[in-house]
């Protein structure tokens, strides 16, 4: 204990702590070996997993040693300062206590006379580090630890959801293991930090994606056919995160899991929406929503940082400069790990959370049978991360949207800036803010986080002091804005009266920049002061305003601004805060997610602001991981591709991928691509059956459509097509059919509550299928 003491105190000197583990459990305990930490560690990235391959070659040795020997570890501490290396230091205690409290527990068992005959587990209690390379043997050892201590149930039975949280916690600490090296070289090289702000995340199932890019797959492959189960039955216990739905936040995932393979000092923020978008059902043909269920049971993945809160505010009035909201939360952090491919690099995304608060629960309200009344403060709150994206056909609804993403602006914003000034006074002993753009990038993923800009104004001045023109200096070198919609009547725009009543100091930041960028914009070569006074309206953030004020004209001041004479009986549009525009001042660099996107972007969508700016608009094509999105998802074709690039580097460079065009006529190449293929439809067509009921032909073509239902992504054409060719079919002779080849239509995506239209899609694609699929003499031809 003294040892510990002195360790998580910092002393540079290594101390050595011994601690006896637990002996053995029921016949089956397993040593856990000498671990070794090193608090100073220079490297975050392959070296680790290199020192693992170097340390495997001799854990044989280490495995035949008993329970009752001791446990060696060493800790070397930093020294570099009170704090630094902590995290590490702790993590080498909990695994000693680990130790112990097992060991205390059996005893107590045995004391009481009580009897566990279920299951018998072998337990190796949590190694401080990844340095020795573990062996199926020892995961099942830690498997078996967290499900007697981690993953408890009554009686202690090994079902699938049991195994899937002491697996899923098994990983998680290998995981801990690199995410704190990763930190700790985060806080002590203070590299230039690329923070994403999304709305939205992606990111499907951890534990298959987890298992696979640390390198551990075959190790638990094996471990858990030891308790019965396979590895994809546990994978498929767990639930999908309810942080996402679309392209948006697919690209989001995607982007975090390469910067953590590529060894990019990345870190991301969202919420953590407790019933996500929402569970999709279809009863009587019709599409029904339900709550997500995916925090109902414990969510192993996500670490919740008591120590990490932050003031959001909302309403109130402005007073001498500085904000006076009416009304106050703190925003939670909820850290998740994302580990890189054959890395030990393992960054983080970190989601704010609305906890209870027993300050806002009214006691004199509830013990007066207002029990409802009696929650009302908390629940208004609560409502910030209960669902993704919540209706907003009314006016609650869009007010609800708004105070999200200022949620998720504010709160990111002051850990931002905590972050830098922390990382600034460990280094240099004062805070450069000069610097602050060479040391922090923010990108935001569409509109939804445009209030990071402003947000970053008002802490840059009313919390720090700085003055306008060193905080925008710093605010239009840092904020980066990735656009997603070229259709103007869909880009976000927020009406100013909602702005201008909850957040009120924002609103005279925005007031400030956009009428500083009105006058910044000069009438070019031959244009006419109308044509100059029309692309101002045009560009600017503020629309439907007086120009003067940038406040909500009169009727004569909008008479005198439209060609055509305004009645004062008719209303006039309203003013809005637009979104995009603001996202575009406000940044250093615009991005589409194509090239032909990003063309119209600069041609199109935002002609005026690219003539201005040529230098801010870049491209950055959409894509995907390669890992989740073929080398995991896709085994068969997988290991395919890497037998005849005789390599399996192309896991993390698709270029390698071009090697394969010189096989391409190779009859064997052709052989075993097509086997690998069939191999997939056929597990394919066995989930189908199990979804929904209906047989699909493997030897059909497969034509899949999986994208939100709406309008304009043409499900509804899809499905007109798929009318279409039934009918053809129909009309056709026994021997024109014989030429016909034989489709499977997949359709795949929600329709947003309500949104009417895109659920009458859905509606019509279920009735369609009902009539094709029960056709007998279409037969297989169509499904």
């Amino acid at each position: 204990q003294a040892g510990w003491r002195e360790a998580a105190r910092g002393r540079s000197k290594p101390r050595t702590v011994r601690v006896r583990a637990a002996g053995k459990d029921q016949g089956q305990g397993r040593d856990q070996g000498q671990t070794a930490m090193k608090g100073d560690r220079k490297t975050v990235g392959k070296r680790g997993v290199a020192n693992e391959k170097k340390h495997a070659k001799g854990e044989t040795t280490v495995q035949k040693k008993r329970a009752s020997e001791q446990v060696n570890a060493k800790v070397s501490a930093t020294g570099r300062g009170p704090n630094t290396g902590s995290l590490l230091t702790v993590a080498v205690a909990a695994a000693a206590a680990g130790s112990y409290f097992g060991k205390a527990m059996q005893k107590r068992a045995q004391k009481k006379g009580l009897e566990e005959n279920q299951v018998s587990f072998p337990l190796v209690f949590p190694e401080a580090d990844s340095a020795l390379r573990i062996s199926a043997e020892s995961v099942a050892g830690n498997i078996g630890y967290h499900a007697k201590f981690s993953a408890p149930s009554s009686p202690l039975r090994f079902t699938l959801p049991q195994a899937y949280l002491a697996t899923a916690q098994s990983v998680e600490e290998r995981l801990v293991e690199r995410w704190d090296a990763t930190y700790n070289s985060f806080e002590r090289d203070n590299p230039k930090m690329a923070y994403y702000l999304s709305m939205e995340y992606l990111h499907g199932r951890t534990l298959s994606n987890a298992v696979r890019n640390i390198g551990l797959k075959g190790e638990y492959e094996s471990a858990l056919l030891k308790f019965g189960h396979t590895l994809e039955e546990v994978e498929a216990e767990e639930r999908d995160a309810g942080l996402g739905n679309g392209g948006l936040g697919r690209l989001a995932s995607c982007f975090l899991d390469s910067a953590a393979t590529l060894e990019l000092p990345v870190w991301g923020y969202g919420l953590r929406y407790k019933y996500g978008l929402f569970k999709q059902k279809i009863e009587d043909g019709v599409q029904k929503e339900v709550a997500e269920d995916w925090l109902d049971i414990a969510n192993p993945w996500e670490v919740r940082r008591d120590q990490v809160k932050y003031p959001v505010g909302f309403y109130g009035n402005v007073v001498d400069g500085k904000w006076k909201p009416d009304e106050q939360t703190e925003a939670t952090a909820y850290d998740v790990p994302i580990p890189g491919y054959n890395t030990a690099n393992t960054i983080s995304l970190r989601l704010w959370n609305v906890e209870a608060d027993s300050s806002r629960f009214d006691l004199k309200h509830f013990n007066a049978g207002e029990h409802v009344a009696a929650h009302e403060p908390q629940l208004k709150f609560e409502d910030f991360c209960s669902v993704l994206y919540p209706g907003d056909d009314s006016a609650q609804g869009k007010a609800l949207r708004l105070k999200q993403q200022y949620f998720l602006c504010s709160a990111s914003m002051q850990d931002i800036v905590a972050t830098f000034k922390r990382r600034q006074l460990a280094q240099t002993g004062r805070v450069n803010w000069s610097s602050f753009s060479e040391k922090v990038s923010v990108q935001m993923n569409d509109t939804h986080p445009a209030l990071s800009a402003p947000e970053l104004m008002r802490i840059l001045m009313d919390n720090e002091g700085l003055d306008w023109d060193t905080a925008w200096k710093i605010v239009s070198k840092t904020c980066n804005y990735t656009n997603h919609t070229i259709l103007p009547e869909a880009l976000e725009a927020w009406s100013m009266d909602v702005m201008d009543n909850m957040l009120p100091r924002h609103m005279e930041i925005i007031r400030r920049i956009d009428s500083n960028f009105r006058t910044s914009l000069k009438r070019k070569a031959r244009e006419t002061n109308e044509a100059l006074r029309q692309r101002v309206e045009e560009m600017a953030i503020l629309a439907n305003v007086d120009p003067a004020t940038l406040m909500r004209p009169s009727v004569k001041v909008a008479s005198m601004l439209s060609a055509a004479r305004v009645d004062e009986s008719e209303k006039l549009p309203d003013p809005v805060v637009r979104m995009a525009n603001m996202s575009i001042i406000c940044g250093a660099h615009v991005n589409g997610v194509a090239a032909l996107h990003t063309d119209i972007v600069k041609k199109e969508t935002f002609e005026s602001f690219y003539k201005v700016w040529p230098e801010k608009f870049q491209n950055k094509t959409n894509g995907v991981t390669p890992r989740r999105w073929l080398a995991w998802c896709n085994p068969s074709l997988s290991k395919v591709i890497t037998k005849w690039l005789e390599t399996d580097d192309w896991i993390s460079d698709l270029s390698l991928l071009k090697g394969l065009e010189k096989f391409a006529q190779n009859p064997e190449l052709q052989e075993e691509w097509k086997q690998a293929k069939l191999e997939m439809k056929e597990r394919l067509a066995s989930f189908v059956e199990d979804k929904t009921g209906y047989q699909i032909p493997t030897s059909s073509m497969f034509d899949t459509q999986i994208k939100r239902i709406h309008e304009y992504k043409r499900q509804l054409l899809n499905i007109l097509a798929v009318v279409h060719r039934y009918k053809k079919i129909k009309s056709m002779t026994p021997a024109e059919r014989k030429d016909v080849v034989p489709k499977v239509v997949m359709i795949g995506g929600k329709a947003f509550a309500t949104y009417v239209q895109a659920k009458r899609i859905v509606q019509l694609i279920v009735a369609v299928a009902e009539k094709v699929n029960n056709d007998e003499d279409i037969g297989d031809l169509l499904k």
